[in-house]
């Protein structure tokens, strides 16, 4: 598929999650073999106002590429600015506006999933960022604010002709959040309401369910978040299953090095001291039904150095390789 002129070598996406798809965590799933990484999603006054904190999230490194940076906001001249500034910051092959997001804290702010109440701020926003950028340029959307999916398919078509290249869509509303299950009927529907690509996301936990959903409702790509944090593979075996028909399950000794990795790359972005606080819950992702998990995790609370880090991670699978 091709992102305006950006043409994506694969069919798979890492969902933007705010306080996990850091810069060290986009590496090693782009390692893994994942098409697209996205950052965690930035404040467009953050931006304005040249926020430290904010504009740490959109560091990035070559290898990781293509990137896309998600920006949130409500104002049409902050979001038209931010956008310019992340074009001219040049990490970003894709900028993506986020109108998925129900937290109420950016809901109060007429951010996220509120616009997609405000249909005419909404096509202002769009407007106004793209004039202000030449970048590829997607949003990710829900449902709306209930299940008829009305409000998607309207927004979808403001965006387009308003000159979005490509949507994302998480078929929930906004009061489910990330319960229930995800309406891949509303993703197929957009798919036929609208001529730019679709990225379906939602209830994406294997390979077959990212099959099966392109199956159904024909989107160009799919879109996987707390799939990955568990499983960093899920992207390449998504690919290879796509490919083949089948794919390969990594053995623990594959997932034990990714944990070394994810710990080096985390004390060389951060620092150790701040890493290593980090990793107490990062780290138990990885472990999530595996013999013992529940005394690695209680192991890993008390993580103070990349060394100890190490000995616990290579304990643990040691413990694993000798249990009966």
């Amino acid at each position: 598929m091709k992102i305006k002129h950006l043409k994506i070598r694969g069919t798979t996406f890492l969902a933007p999650l705010a306080g996990i798809t850091n810069l060290p965590f986009r590496q090693l799933v782009k390692e893994c073999g994942c098409a697209v990484v996205c950052s965690e999603m930035v404040s467009a006054k953050g931006i304005f106002y040249n926020s430290e904190k904010t504009i740490t999230l959109m560091e990035s490194r070559p290898e990781e590429r293509p990137l896309s940076v998600q920006i949130f906001g409500s104002d049409p001249d902050a979001m038209g600015r931010a956008a310019a500034f992340v074009e001219d910051l040049g990490t970003a092959d894709i900028l993506d506006i986020n109108f998925g997001c129900s937290v109420k804290k950016v809901v109060k702010q007429g951010a996220g999933v509120a616009l997609m109440k405000e249909p005419g701020l909404a096509r202002n926003i769009l407007e106004t960022v793209r004039k202000a950028t030449t970048l590829p340029f997607t949003i990710k959307i829900r449902t709306g604010w209930d299940r008829s999916g009305d409000q998607a398919v309207e927004i979808a078509r403001i965006a387009q002709e308003a000159g979005v290249d490509a949507i994302a869509m998480h078929p929930r509303t906004a009061p489910q959040g990330f319960r229930g299950e995800a309406d891949w009927d509303q993703i197929k529907r957009l798919k036929t309401e609208i001529d730019i690509p679709v990225i379906g996301n939602g209830d994406i936990n294997l390979p077959e369910d990212a099959a099966r959903m392109m199956d159904h409702t024909g989107c160009d790509a799919v879109m996987v978040g707390r799939a990955a944090m568990a499983n960093p593979f899920i992207l390449a075996q998504i690919e290879e299953f796509m490919e083949k028909g089948s794919y390969s399950t990594p053995v623990p000794g594959e997932i034990f090095l990714k944990m070394e990795r994810l710990a080096r790359l985390y004390v060389d972005y951060f620092g150790e001291q701040v890493a290593c606080k980090m990793l107490r819950g990062r780290l138990s992702w990885f472990v999530k039904g595996l013999p013992r998990a529940s005394a690695f995790r209680r192991d890993l609370s008390g993580l103070e150095s990349l060394s100890q880090t190490l000995e616990l991670i290579r304990a643990y699978e040691k413990g694993l390789a000798l249990a009966p």
